[in-house]
């Protein structure tokens, strides 16, 4: 089953997620390690440092810890149930290395577009229970930064194109599990 938990910032949706997959993984693959994917940046700062500390308290030993930027590569990979966190993490860190940032290099809408592709297919081809959770950007204001309008596009088409492949699909709002899709 893959399912897509996408709700706002501190919603309460990677809590939820690393629940759906523990279900999962207990009904389903009894014995079989969970894989945490993280997607993220390396801890930079003081703030980002305490959110993956949290993160990392809650998870049972027994999970299994991938931390990569290659998300396609790692779910093509997946042996067992896995949980991905979080895909709006991992698209900062494509457009990092696509230098998409201030003034982005001709063709890379080209490359972005093939590596969220590349996500999707692998996605939906996974034989086992994930979960990915996303950040919902689709209610704020439109950014009067270049930067900011080019991040809350590309995420909201990939939280799309992921959404469609998904079998089930839940917003957070307020630590409240709301469904949007389920079989």
């Amino acid at each position: 089953m893959r399912t897509l938990v996408t709700g706002g910032v501190r919603s309460g949706k990677s809590v939820i997620a690393e629940k759906f997959i523990a279900d999962a993984a207990a009904l389903h693959s009894p014995g079989v390690p969970v894989t945490y994917v993280a997607t993220g940046p390396a801890a930079d700062d003081a703030d980002w440092a305490d959110r993956i500390a949290t993160h990392r308290s809650r998870r049972p030993d027994t999970w299994q810890t991938v931390e990569t930027h290659d998300l396609a590569s790692a779910l093509d990979a997946l042996t067992g149930p896995a949980l991905v966190d979080c895909l709006g993490t991992w698209l900062t860190a494509v457009l990092d290395e696509l230098d998409v940032w201030e003034a982005p290099r001709e063709g890379w809408q080209d490359a972005l577009h093939k590596r969220t592709a590349d996500v999707v297919r692998a996605w939906a081809r996974c034989p086992h229970d994930v979960v990915a959770v996303t950040n919902e950007v689709g209610w704020g204001v439109v950014s009067e930064h270049r930067s900011g309008r080019i991040f809350a596009d590309e995420l909201g088409r990939l939280n799309q194109d992921i959404a469609r492949a998904s079998d089930r699909v839940f917003l957070v709002a307020a630590g409240h599990l709301l469904p949007l899709r389920q079989p």
